[in-house]
């Protein structure tokens, strides 16, 4: 009987170690599979989502695959290899926009200034930042937290009481209703239309709220919550009027861009409270009526090429120039760091805070990361040319087409 015993106890563990294996086997076939086809078909996390894990079944014996995507054919292609590799999986994956936000797939920032993440998480990386009343697409909701997409098609995720759902026809309605543009750097919008008033919350440059009326010096607003406030006429104007004043020209590109000199450098930061070295070109250009893309390496593909291989006299006020580690045989170009031309050799950026600096050696502001320029690129001669470069008047997602 003991030695029965010991026999059932030798087989039930060759049984248990040779399932260990070939889960063990399961699970790194399926990482080589998603990864390969991830950097198929959605190599870039800013702009496409496509995530994807394995459950092995206990009881059941069935795995499960879990997950969300924006891409209907990475998420056919990855079922597709599984099955290939003798993988059969359970297809559980959802979707993007997700059926269960049941329309309210729309929405606009809530608060003067909002922080987004690359993952659900208050400890995961900051990814960028969106302005009041900037309007945002909604993928997924997922526990205290949002996954969003912003004007310039930038994804990552976002606490769900920072911006305000809304159904499409809300949001046409919203696209279509008075609203009012914060033109100084910070406002306060109050509970009644007096100075002395308690504050109801804050506002930013560029921010854009619902106007209800006027009182006296104030005009009296609707806040995306539905709450009421009053800001002072003196700090906006009306949407359509100030869209119709910009003029992205170089002069007041850089008569814009100088308004922030001082401002503090903050990673991820796009707004006038503080910004890093593209938040604050893409922040400049929006102030002058165009939506460019978020990251110094997006902004370095849109525009017309600049030659600057034999110095900067084909530069003009108002080009962006870029700065990072030239491409080697070994890697490709790479580009960190971003600011805009001012003429005579001088830029203006933000690094470490919004500052001037000079290309030229022999000036007293040389910037020490000159040797580190790559590239520059025109945007004004493209704006409405390029998918990344859109004026506000002619962006679906703020006006009704």
């Amino acid at each position: 009987m003991k030695r029965l015993l010991i026999a059932c106890a030798v087989i039930a563990a060759i049984l248990s170690c040779d399932g260990s294996g070939k889960t063990e086997k399961t699970a790194t076939d399926f990482d080589r599979i998603f990864k390969e086809v991830r950097s198929e078909f959605a190599p870039d996390r800013r702009v496409r989502t496509f995530e994807a894990k394995i459950e092995f079944g206990n009881k059941t014996g069935v795995s499960v695959l879990r997950g969300s995507t924006t891409e209907p054919a990475a998420k056919e292609e990855l079922l597709k290899r599984l099955l290939d590799n003798g993988i059969e999986v359970l297809d559980s994956v959802v979707m993007l926009p997700d059926k269960n936000l049941e329309g309210k797939i729309f929405g606009v920032t809530a608060l003067s200034v909002i922080n987004f993440r690359y993952s659900p998480d208050y400890s995961s990386e900051s990814a960028t930042q969106t302005i009041l009343g900037t309007p945002l697409r909604i993928l997924e909701k997922r526990g205290g937290w949002t996954r969003a997409v912003t004007p310039e098609g930038y994804i990552a995720w976002v606490t769900s009481g920072s911006i305000k759902s809304m159904n499409q026809q809300e949001y046409d309605s919203w696209k279509s209703s008075e609203r009012l543009v914060i033109t100084n750097h910070y406002v306060l919008f109050r509970e009644k239309p007096s100075p002395n008033a308690d504050v109801v919350m804050d506002g930013v440059m560029g921010g854009i709220v619902n106007s209800a009326g006027t009182a006296g010096s104030y005009y009296k607003v609707t806040l995306p919550g539905g709450r009421e406030a009053y800001l002072q006429r003196s700090d906006a104007l009306p949407l359509e009027k100030w869209i119709d004043s910009r003029d992205p020209s170089p002069d007041n590109i850089i008569k814009i861009a100088r308004q922030f000199l001082g401002f503090p450098y903050m990673w991820a930061g796009t707004s006038p409270k503080a910004m890093d070295c593209s938040g604050f070109t893409k922040t400049v250009y929006f102030l002058n009526g165009t939506v460019l893309e978020r990251d110094a390496s997006q902004q370095g593909l849109t525009g017309e090429g600049v030659n600057i291989e034999n110095g900067f006299d084909s530069l003009k006020r108002g080009d962006l120039i870029f700065f990072g580690s030239k491409a080697t045989p070994e890697r490709k170009e790479r580009i960190t760091h971003v600011g805009i031309y001012i003429g005579s050799g001088e830029f203006i950026h933000s690094a470490t805070t919004v500052r001037i600096n000079s290309l030229l050696p022999e000036a007293p502001n040389y910037y020490e990361g000159s040797d580190r320029l790559l590239r520059a690129r025109r945007i004004i001669t493209r704006i409405d040319a390029d998918e990344g470069i859109v004026s506000l008047k002619r962006h679906p997602w703020y006006f009704n087409l």
